[in-house]
């Protein structure tokens, strides 16, 4: 019996935000990332171990580690600017 197992990072784009990059000092528009590491079976996303969070520069591609309330803070800061998305 063949069993197939291992990890995959899915990532999904939480808001994007715009502001100045502080690697390129530009006002470009930045996407807050979530990535989650799972354990996949047979190729089927089975139970994540790890999440990250970060926020990447649509100019330069500066990556900016964050914690899970700076991204919740950019979800809520995206809310009040655009009430309608």
């Amino acid at each position: 019996m063949i069993l197939l197992f291992g990890t995959r990072a899915f990532e999904t784009v939480l808001a994007v935000v715009t502001f100045v990059c502080g690697y390129c000092s530009v006002n470009a528009s930045q996407q807050v990332v979530k990535r989650s590491n799972r354990f996949t079976l047979f190729f089927i996303p089975l139970l994540t171990f790890s999440t990250s969070y970060f926020v990447a520069c649509s100019n330069c591609g500066g990556v900016t580690e964050l914690t899970k309330e700076q991204a919740q803070n950019s979800l809520d800061w995206a809310a009040r600017t655009h009430p309608t998305l």
